[in-house]
């Protein structure tokens, strides 16, 4: 049978597989990456962290880079438009040594694009290159970029933005092949990723409309690409590097999770959660997550309005329970 699951390898890198959980701000903490990873994730992202945070030394934003107590390979994420803040950034996370570095060239929230950072840096290409030098003076670490099609349907310069990435030292690059402008709508152009991997010697990674294992079957089928990013496809759902797993191997589908599994699984991240940022902290950012984990559960809306109200680790176990013995 078919087997997708390969070895990625760039200078300084070798993973044993090419699924990665994509870097998602306020999401992708160090507790949810942790299940991702147990689920078969090669591997995972960092939130998408400030270069200038970062350079200042800020102690919440580099205790956001730290990996996960079963993250043996992890990816930091950065955005920023100054190539020395970048550099700066660099030097302040080499300490914790991380597996990659990912420069952010795609967000398209308006806070990030403002500043001249994320998607913005594809209205001059050249900007991408700039920081990766910089960057590079740093670290021996690979670095990476995340970038869209470009920044409207009359500025498709993802190949250009991949050559100057190339210039600048970047062995891996991943597309989400949407423009600036559409955001998170309309869909996702996979033939930008196929025609990327034609041209260049980057390893290629695929993101946008990863929904299902299924979904990253045919993204690597009918792109070639080395690889795929999940990111809100993962949300709620860790369980989709499993799946994916199976079927990047030639094994069956995995059936999918049924209620108690799914409400087990975000069990588990708030505990970890926890952990890590407190109860009280914890209880608060799961409310978003909690919703993600519900969907597609029938009665769900009844999860939801409890977890609204949810402020305590019991208040979660008991409305989780709750609704199981229904």
């Amino acid at each position: 049978m078919e087997q997708l699951l390969k070895p990625i390898e760039a200078p300084g890198l070798r993973l044993a597989g090419n699924l990665f959980l994509a870097p998602m701000a306020g999401y992708t903490d160090a507790a949810f990456r942790s299940l991702c990873i147990e689920q078969g994730a090669s591997m995972a992202f960092t939130e998408m962290l400030s270069a200038e945070a970062l350079a200042r030394g800020s102690a919440k934003t580099l205790q956001m880079a730290r990996p996960a107590e079963n993250e043996r390979r992890w990816g930091v994420q950065i955005f920023g438009c100054d190539a020395r803040t970048a550099a700066s950034a660099v030097r302040r996370l080499e300490a914790l040594r991380p597996s990659l570095y990912d420069l952010n060239c795609g967000c398209s929230v308006p806070k990030v694009l403002k500043t001249g950072a994320g998607a913005a840096l594809l209205r001059d290409p050249r900007r991408i290159r700039d920081l990766l030098k910089a960057m590079r003076q740093e670290t021996d670490a690979p670095l990476a970029v995340k970038i869209r099609s470009g920044w409207d349907s009359d500025s498709l310069n993802y190949l250009e933005a991949a050559e100057l990435a190339r210039e600048g030292g970047a062995a891996l690059i991943c597309l989400h092949p949407r423009t600036r402008t559409q955001g998170f709508s309309g869909k996702a152009d996979w033939m930008h990723i196929g025609r990327l991997k034609q041209n260049t010697d980057l390893v290629v990674f695929g993101s946008g409309d990863l929904f299902s294992a299924e979904d990253a079957v045919r993204l690597i089928r009918s792109t070639g690409c080395d690889g795929v990013m999940f990111a809100r496809g993962a949300l709620g759902n860790p369980f989709i590097f499993a799946q994916a797993l199976a079927l990047f191997n030639g094994r069956p589908a995995l059936p999918a999770p049924d209620p108690r599994a799914r409400l087990q699984m975000a069990l588990a991240q708030l505990e970890r959660a926890a952990v890590l940022h407190g109860e009280a902290r914890a209880c608060l950012q799961m409310r978003k997550h909690f919703c993600h984990y519900c969907k597609g559960i029938p009665g769900a809306a009844e999860l939801r309005a409890g977890a609204v109200r949810a402020e305590s680790l019991d208040d979660y176990r008991r409305l989780v329970q709750r609704f199981l013995q229904r």
